[in-house]
């Protein structure tokens, strides 16, 4: 998914372009030719600007190589700006900002014209840290050690940098043109990326190394960039809760409004901010795989052959299903499980205990070595020739990471004393969120029981908000801010949040009067 593109804000990107026609010096003026330069930076606004001294020497034979007359690309560090480069007078760069959702399993670039604030290419790759454990917590072993810290560090950077080669060449620019690069990802990855030691993030107390990470240059990240262009990467708010999450609240602003807001973002993890421009409370948990339809049998993500959609015939029980590609499906996705369990418990296939039941005329439920079993698609009718089975087990796994999401929820506006009502905007992010149906999700009691006007599918809001952040600097203002009206419940030690998950394991919920508008058969 391309990040949406910010329409309100002034143009106002982490780099910007100048042209100059400076006096030269004279016996009236004899300020040093690099300050020349600078006091014309700083009468047109940009202070306090810094120049480092393995800088200046060269800035300055530029300058005067070009007889005063310069075009300037000057990138915001946020406490400063500092001198990018120094071009011929009259020359017209088209500097390119790389906004990165820095994701477990994939990452995500997205490369934005920094002049008209256009996304002019897109690609996603699979992380390669992936081959030192699929999930955090096996990479997370591995980084004990301070060397294999660097191989994690260095394979996730060389893997970023094959694809910016990639899509610059495809594009006819120079790692020159990429000028400024916003990196979005959760705690841990953030780590990983700048070679930080996350050993204490999974022990109690769960504290990173850093939370609020310095703007660097690119040369300090041997990124695949203009060495002296602006890096930031976003701040994390707690050990869970991480900088795509932070990226996500400015993606939908729910910061700006007086309005009480709710942000899901499901990946990995799941991640959860309540709030608005007053206060914002924050959770995260590990109910994000079987969402995303891993940890099933035949989970995978959303990708061709995966089932995105799922109905059921009420009558004959059978599927009517949608498969991404328009190919014969090997596995289903999590919008796609979310449909099948609501489908099913609909169709009185499903107690409320999720349990398999098979009612008369149901030739559809099947017993196999592992129990009972819910047949999706016949062998004939799926890529590998294998019936694509769902089976009591693979809903006892969804029902605990749906219970986890909803308790998640439960959690945090319990926290601040309201109810779910008073949430006027729930947005679904992630790539979960691209395809979820919220009146199945409702149906099944993993999101609150509200009017669907509520509900907004908001799709990538890390790569969103990393975007954002390139065309406009001020955001930088507001992301200080809204970190530091976060509160941050840790949930590995939270009671409430065990008493809440164990109610919603059923379907919906144990309490059916949360949820008037299911109809339970």
């Amino acid at each position: 998914m391309q990040p949406s593109q910010s329409q309100g804000p002034p143009h106002a990107p982490l780099v910007e372009v100048l042209q100059l026609e400076l006096a030269p010096p004279s016996l009236a003026d004899n300020t040093a030719d690099l300050d020349r330069l600078l006091r014309a930076l700083r009468r047109q606004g940009f202070e306090p600007i810094h120049v480092r001294l393995a800088d200046a020497d060269e800035f300055a034979a530029r300058i005067r190589g070009e007889h005063f007359h310069v075009t300037v690309l000057v990138g915001f560090f946020g406490s400063h700006w500092e001198i990018v480069d120094i071009l011929p007078g009259g020359s017209s760069p088209t500097p390119l900002g790389l906004a990165i959702d820095l994701g477990s399993s994939t990452i995500g670039l997205f490369f934005i014209d920094l002049a008209d604030r256009k996304t002019v290419a897109g690609t996603s790759i699979p992380n390669p840290q992936a081959e030192y454990g699929e999930d955090i917590l096996s990479r997370l072993l591995f980084a004990r050690a301070r060397g294999n810290r660097k191989i994690l560090q260095r394979i996730v950077i060389g893997g970023i940098n094959r694809a910016i080669r990639e899509t610059l060449e495809n594009l006819g620019r120079s790692l020159s043109d990429l000028c400024a690069v916003t990196v979005a990802g959760n705690t841990v990855m953030s780590h990983f990326l700048l070679g930080l030691d996350p050993a204490n993030i999974f022990k109690e107390p769960y504290i990173p190394a850093v939370n609020h990470f310095p703007t660097f240059r690119g040369k300090d990240s041997t990124l695949a960039m203009h060495p002296r262009g602006p890096v930031y990467v976003f701040p994390n708010a707690g050990s869970y809760l991480g900088g795509d999450l932070i990226a996500g609240v400015l993606a939908c602003g729910m910061h700006r409004t007086e309005e009480i807001s709710l942000l899901a973002d499901v990946g990995t993890n799941a991640e959860v901010v309540l709030g608005n421009r007053e206060w914002l409370v924050a959770c995260a948990g590990a109910a994000g795989p079987a969402l995303e339809g891993g940890a099933l049998e035949r989970g995978m993500p959303a990708a061709p052959g995966a089932i995105d959609r799922v109905r059921i015939d009420p009558a004959t029980f059978e599927p009517d299903v949608h498969v991404l590609g328009e190919v014969k499906p090997s596995g289903i996705c999590g919008s796609g499980v979310i449909d099948l369990i609501a489908e099913m418990f609909r169709a009185r296939l499903l107690t409320r205990q999720g349990k398999l039941s098979s009612p008369p005329g149901c030739r559809r439920i099947v017993h196999t070595e592992d129990g009972p079993a819910y047949v999706l698609a016949d062998p004939d009718r799926t890529a590998d020739g294998k019936a694509l089975l769902i089976t009591e087990t693979d809903v006892e796994v969804f029902l605990k990471s749906k219970a986890a999401m909803y308790a998640m929820l439960s959690v945090a506006v319990k926290k601040v004393g309201i109810r779910f009502d008073a949430v006027r905007h729930f947005y679904v992010a992630g790539a979960f969120g691209e395809s979820i149906d919220p009146a199945m999700a409702v149906r099944i009691g993993m999101i609150p029981d509200l009017p669907m006007e509520t509900f907004h599918r908001m799709g990538n809001t890390a790569a969103a908000g990393a975007a954002m952040l390139l065309v406009d600097r001020d955001l930088l203002k507001d992301m200080e801010k809204a970190c530091g009206r976060i509160t941050y419940v840790e949930l590995n030690v939270n009671a409430e949040f065990m008493d809440e998950f164990r109610s919603a394991l059923f379907l919906p919920h144990t309490s059916r009067r949360l949820f008037p508008s299911v109809d339970v058969p």
